[in-house]
């Protein structure tokens, strides 16, 4: 049975997949990964806070959590929700 990556490498995938997006994004591909970037540090950094183990799943839940709590808020415009929401596919799957 293959055995789950650790948070930690999935948080370095993820910091990777958002790196190698600058050189050839769009305006809109910089702005949704930059935003999506800022809650998932957010959540990392809370869970860390927590000194509770997590995994990549209680991360993502954490991400929507806070992606969610900001689009109700009204912090992104339709175009741009549909940008992040996108990207956190994206991420979602890596």
């Amino acid at each position: 049975m293959k055995q789950a990556a650790k948070p930690e490498q999935y948080i370095d995938t993820v910091a990777d997949y958002f790196d190698n997006l600058i050189p050839d994004a769009t305006d809109d591909q910089l702005f949704a990964a930059g935003y999506l970037r800022g809650h998932f540090d957010l959540a990392v950094g809370s869970l860390e806070v927590l000194a509770e183990p997590f995994d990549k799943a209680r991360l993502c839940h954490w991400v929507e959590q806070s992606l969610v709590k900001a689009i109700d808020g009204g912090e992104l415009t339709d175009a741009d929700q549909q940008h992040v929401q996108q990207l956190w596919q994206q991420v979602q799957l890596l």
